[in-house]
């Protein structure tokens, strides 16, 4: 009996086990699904606000889209693209310690991800924070995309460009873009050629911006902004007949280009007045150093007149000028003018093979240190002072 009885509370026991077991697994399942009902209800909340915040944003209502993102989060707080888009828009509101809070958390999560990498380096930009945004930029160009990826690199390493354009930072801005050159595919769009050659002249790299130049005319040879920057690029080199062709095509199909045409005239000034250029005749180079001897000694004058300066030779000395330059400097270039004006008959004799570069040494050296005492000189005297930089390159 008492065997019986034994068996019998085990039996319950085993039973009464069993129930409660099947009763805990129920209650698990219910749970189970109300928490998952719950999350995907959260989700689903979390794409309409999400939703809704893109749309107040494209609408320009950025304060109403935060909070809409700051409430899809909240719903789904493990949603990269929620938080990406809430930094973004911090960002651009210049909440920019609140967006740097946000994109740094997504950062350490995935540091190589190129997008989050280009938002941190949108903060730093705008932070004018060299540095960083440098960093950031070359995670973003060198780090993973989802798609599109030699675009999104390319655009990254653009943006950084500029904005270090921006920031005067033209030794690295020049860097960049010679990388972003020496990435570009041989079959790009020329109008990426054109915009690396607009960078180098930007950055003062006026050799590498005439051969960008020329990648363009070399696919588009009637492209006007081409031609311009072309010749614009020439002229900085002083290659004054490079730069003439140039802009005299730019013209001819833009005739409103001002710039150009602005340049074009201080170009034809200076092979003009330029005695050295190819293709003219022995008198006709006599003839534009003579001129140009005079022309000097005119500038000479007016630049003593100017600070103050007797020419004459004075007997006693004169007393000390207040004059910025020395008055013997510009009284020993106007001694040297008046002996080598001398000289200037024996311009036509066949043996006088140094004299036209002796000439205009003097003519040279007058208008470099007129400039320097009394300014930089415009017309004709501009031009002699923009061919004594560069004799030799002149007529290329």
């Amino acid at each position: 009996m008492f065997e019986f009885l034994s068996r019998h509370v085990r039996r319950s026991a085993v039973l009464v086990l069993l129930v409660l077991t099947l009763a805990a697994i129920a209650a698990f399942a219910a749970v189970s699904h109300l928490v998952t009902r719950f999350t995907l209800n959260q989700q689903a909340r979390g794409r309409h606000l999400y939703a809704q915040g893109r749309t107040d944003l494209d609408a320009g209502n950025s304060s109403l889209a935060i909070e809409e993102f700051r409430a899809a989060l909240t719903c789904d707080p493990d949603n990269s693209q929620y938080q990406l888009s809430l930094g973004r828009a911090l960002r651009d509101t210049g909440r920019l310690d609140e967006a740097e809070s946000y994109l740094q958390s997504l950062w350490e999560r995935t540091p190589e991800d190129g997008t989050i990498n280009l938002a941190l380096a949108r903060v730093a930009a705008r932070r004018g924070a060299v540095d960083d945004a440098t960093r950031y930029y070359h995670n973003a160009m060198y780090g993973l995309w989802t798609a599109d990826s030699d675009a999104n690199r390319r655009k990254a390493r653009i943006e950084l460009i500029e904005f270090l354009l921006q920031k005067n930072a033209v030794e690295q801005a020049r860097s960049e873009i010679l990388a972003l050159a020496a990435f570009l595919p041989p079959d790009s769009d020329p109008a990426l050629y054109l915009q690396v050659a607009q960078f180098l002249t930007l950055a003062r790299d006026y050799p590498n911006a005439l051969a960008e130049y020329e990648k363009v005319l070399h696919v588009e040879r009637a492209n006007p902004a081409a031609l311009a920057g072309a010749g614009n690029a020439a002229f900085r080199i002083g290659h004054y007949r490079t730069a003439q062709h140039y802009l005299q095509a730019a013209l001819a199909l833009n005739p409103s280009d001002a710039a150009s045409r602005n340049l074009l005239a201080t170009t034809d000034a200076i092979r003009e007045a330029d005695p050295f250029v190819r293709g003219i005749s022995d008198a006709e180079r006599n003839r534009r150093i003579v001129a140009d001897f005079t022309k000097a000694g005119d500038r000479l004058a007016s630049c003593a007149q100017q600070k103050g300066v007797s020419l004459e030779p004075a007997n006693p000395p004169a007393p000390a000028t207040t004059a910025s330059a020395p008055p013997s400097s510009l009284s020993a270039l106007h001694d040297r003018w008046l002996a080598t004006k001398r000289d200037l008959p024996r311009l036509r004799s066949i043996g006088e093979t140094d004299l036209p570069d002796a000439i205009m040494d003097v003519v040279f050296q007058i208008e470099q240190q007129t400039a320097d005492v009394c300014a930089e000189p415009q017309g004709v005297d501009q031009a002699l002072l923009l061919v004594s930089r560069d004799r030799e390159g002149a007529d290329q």
